[in-house]
């Protein structure tokens, strides 16, 4: 007896089922010998596997390769030929409704082992045979969720970078009012987990920037929750004490995170995030530079000295074991003229490459930055990326990188 369950097309992707797999097929009763499934077999080539049923209630499957290759034994035909077909059966295939999803297929197919795939699955409507399905249908069509699946959140993710890029902007748009500055912004991935500000103010500009837990979307998010945070904090505190603004930041992306239980472990809380960050304040009349950082030193090469390095405190932002009081002391320098400033975040120092594989190192960026001090910001910034990039060679990118390099 025949049974066509063919469709036309297939639903969109999310709403698929194993129905839409479902392919007509002759089947057998319990009771038919084996010559009679020989002959079908023999007639029908298009026939891998045969479903065996009890009324219209399928309780076996018949594999054509394992099949014919037993029949064609010695004397297997004289032995087994008028002997009823369930001597070759498999008594337990995988039956499904037509119902079921593709999802869950895909779960039951892989739990029930090869012989679902290679030899296929019966698929049933309200208990009684629908057609057969087939392991290659199967991946083709999870192959094709995926894809269109992936396409979906490349889009979101590609979106979501507008988004940032968007963000960023004003720091952009006042950044470029900065006569020798330059400001290095790559994430890893589409979207990252470094962040920067830059705000002009009449007698001083401020700088910032942060580098948070993770990268791609989880970084991204930890961005735009650190950026609120310093948003918010910037009007009550204002920009010209850089120690306390990462107080503020850090208190308040505890707060957020829900990490703000004194003696709290990691092992325990939620989530265990926060951020590096070095926050930067210039007055131009009188030359004074107020640095902060937390885990992110501070680059001075003043013109005929050596490089000064102000390193930052060892505790991060927002972080389970931060202390709540922790105090981020803010440094004061007079500038000479033609000092330059930098500051960038660790994607930079610890990206992997050379001919041993390893770190960028900070001693590395300081001796580029020696070496091309008078070059001005946007050149020695070009001439780091060179670098940068010549080190990592066949290396894949390990972090995000951002840096700020200024002759203020």
């Amino acid at each position: 007896m025949e049974f066509d369950a063919s469709r036309q097309h297939l639903p969109r992707f999310r709403q698929s089922t194993a129905g839409d797999l479902c392919r007509e097929t002759a089947a057998v009763a319990a009771d038919a010998c084996n010559a009679e499934v020989q002959q079908l077999f023999t007639d029908r080539r298009d026939l891998m596997s045969l479903p065996v049923l009890d009324g219209a209630r399928p309780i076996g499957l018949i594999s054509r390769n394992i099949f014919m290759s037993q029949m064609s034994k010695p004397f297997y035909q004289e032995l087994y030929g008028k002997k009823s077909c369930i001597a070759f059966m498999d008594k337990e295939p995988l039956i499904v409704e037509a119902s079921l999803s593709i999802e869950e297929l895909t779960f039951r197919a892989v739990a029930s082992g090869e012989k679902a795939l290679a030899d296929g699955f019966i698929i049933t409507r309200e208990g009684e045979l629908a057609g057969v399905g087939f392991g290659l249908q199967l991946m083709n069509v999870v192959a094709t969720m995926q894809a269109e699946r992936n396409r979906q959140i490349m889009h979101s993710i590609e979106y979501a970078s507008v988004i940032q890029r968007a963000v960023l902007r004003p720091s952009r748009d006042a950044l470029a009012g900065m006569a020798d500055a330059h400001l290095e912004w790559q994430p890893r991935d589409i979207v990252g987990g470094d962040f920067y500000l830059v705000e002009r103010h009449a007698d001083g500009w401020f700088a910032g920037i942060g580098d948070c837990t993770g990268h791609g979307v989880p970084g991204a998010f930890m961005t735009l929750i650190a950026s609120q945070v310093l948003n918010q904090a910037l009007p009550r505190v204002g920009a010209r004490d850089p120690g306390r603004l990462l107080r503020e930041v850090s208190v308040g992306v505890k707060a957020l995170l829900g990490q703000t239980h004194t003696g709290q472990r990691r092992a325990v809380a939620e989530s265990d995030d926060g951020l590096d960050a070095a926050f930067l304040w210039f007055e131009p009349d009188s030359r004074r530079l107020h640095f902060a950082g937390a885990r992110i030193a501070l680059h001075v090469l003043a013109p005929g000295e050596p490089l000064r390095v102000v390193e930052g405190e060892r505790a991060g932002l927002g972080y389970v074991d931060t202390d709540p009081c922790q105090q981020w002391p803010t440094h004061v320098l007079t500038l000479a003229p033609d000092s330059l400033l930098f500051v960038a975040s660790d994607g930079l120092t610890d990206q992997i490459g050379g001919a041993k594989a390893i770190a960028f190192g900070k001693r590395r960026v300081r001796d580029l930055l020696a070496e091309h001090a008078g070059e001005p910001a946007p050149r020695l910034a070009a001439l780091l990326l060179e670098a940068f990039v010549a080190w990592q060679g066949g290396q894949p990118r390990r972090d995000d990188l951002t840096f700020f390099c200024c002759r203020p």
